[in-house]
């Protein structure tokens, strides 16, 4: 499951910056590589601060694995990704231009931001280690 950053709860507390680790399991319709599925949930470890004007910023990394045919040979394949990752969520209205994400009812919901830090991830094909070679 993937949480959500309460601001008011975190300021009541006294809490300006936290961390979260959390896992979940990738909808397999984001992978768009023939053959190949998640093999591992998303496991995502994340870091935010809140700013004196309420914006959020998420950053860390996050972490799964694809398997299944070789995109050249058809061959076993399988692939570990680890992608850093970084946003703000500011209440309201948001500049996606400037990586931006909006949030409402004070409280940030990462679930969509994990999504396109997912699909940002992934490669265009996946090979194996016989292919990989060959392309060095």
């Amino acid at each position: 499951m993937i949480p959500k950053i309460h601001i008011a709860l975190s300021r009541a507390k006294g809490m300006t910056e936290g961390t979260l680790e959390f896992s979940f399991d990738a909808d397999p319709a984001w992978l768009d590589i023939p053959f190949v599925g998640f093999s591992s949930p998303v496991a995502a470890q994340l870091r935010y601060e809140i700013a004196e004007d309420d914006s959020v910023e998420v950053f860390g990394s996050v972490a799964f694995t694809i398997a299944g045919s070789c995109s050249r040979c058809l061959s076993p394949a399988e692939e570990r990704i680890v992608q850093e990752v970084r946003a703000v969520f500011v209440e309201g209205e948001a500049d996606e231009g400037a990586g931006e994400f909006p949030y409402a009812n004070g409280s940030v919901d990462l679930s969509e931001w994990m999504r396109e830090c997912v699909i940002f991830a992934l490669p265009p094909v996946l090979h194996c280690a016989s292919c990989k070679r060959q392309d060095i």
